[in-house]
């Protein structure tokens, strides 16, 4: 099976980058994660966080773009910044909420996806969708998530972030065998249903070595049929500070053979 390498979203350091990006991402490299996953509006200057990559080891390894800076007004500066940093993958991480509504929305939205990959396509970049739950509760008699996927180009990546399908209801591992090959950034995080009390947050707490995921099914699937480059961390929970949280995923991980 093919090593793939493991990059962090950094939203799950979010308060720390926004503070010391210099100290963040130096702390992120000395862990030991190969790279970084950018998320939301461009807070620094591209050619001074790729100074920092480059100081530091990292690659960027995806940015999670907000829609608006995908749109025609906008995608000729969203491709020079991800150029600068020699990233690929421009992984939009949400749709706003008035544009998802019913499932002929979702057609709509597959139809974007499509035209912004033929867009970013000559410029060595792709593009692709990050979930949150919404997309795993039946819209119009199919979910929005295979909505989306059975209608979009196979370039268009499945960016299946693993906690928050399962916080949805999703099987993950029924998901990455739908879509073989669409998964080439893939978004590791923890979730457990055994955790979960009252709230169904509660299953976001535990970190990789008490969750209830299938692990070994996912990588399996992700090093074989899902042509996965990047297993991409993420860890929002307060149960431990950000960074602690972040370095315990990665020990975790390696623990498990990754």
């Amino acid at each position: 099976m093919a090593t793939i390498p493991i990059g962090l979203e950094l939203y799950s350091v979010r308060h720390g980058l926004e503070n010391d990006v210099r100290g963040t991402l130096k702390a992120v490299a000395d862990m030991g994660y190969a790279g970084v996953e950018f998320a939301g509006p461009p807070r620094n200057e591209a050619t001074y966080l790729r100074e920092l990559l480059d100081e530091f080891g990292l690659v960027c390894c995806g940015w999670h773009c907000p829609y608006n800076l995908v749109q025609d007004d906008q995608l000729e500066a969203t491709v020079e910044r991800n150029k600068i940093l020699g990233n690929k993958f421009v992984i939009v991480p949400g749709i706003p909420g008035e544009l998802r509504q019913t499932r002929d929305d979702w057609l709509k939205i597959a139809a974007f996806f499509n035209e912004l990959a033929e867009k970013l396509a000559p410029h060595g970049l792709v593009t692709g969708y990050h979930n949150h739950h919404i997309e795993f509760a039946e819209l119009d008699g199919e979910q929005p998530w295979d909505t989306l996927f059975g209608n979009t180009r196979k370039d268009v990546v499945m960016q299946l972030d693993t906690g928050n399908a399962r916080f949805g209801g999703g099987d993950v591992v029924s998901i990455l065998k739908k879509y073989p090959g669409r998964s080439q950034s893939t978004h590791l995080k923890p979730y457990s249903v055994a955790a979960v009390k009252d709230d169904p947050r509660d299953g976001f707490r535990p970190l990789f070595d008490a969750d209830d995921t299938p692990w070994q099914e996912v990588f399996s699937l992700c090093e074989t049929t899902g042509d996965t480059e990047w297993y991409v961390v993420e860890y929002e929970c307060d149960a431990y500070p950000p960074l602690e949280a972040v370095e315990r995923c990665l020990q975790q991980l390696r623990a498990m053979g990754k």
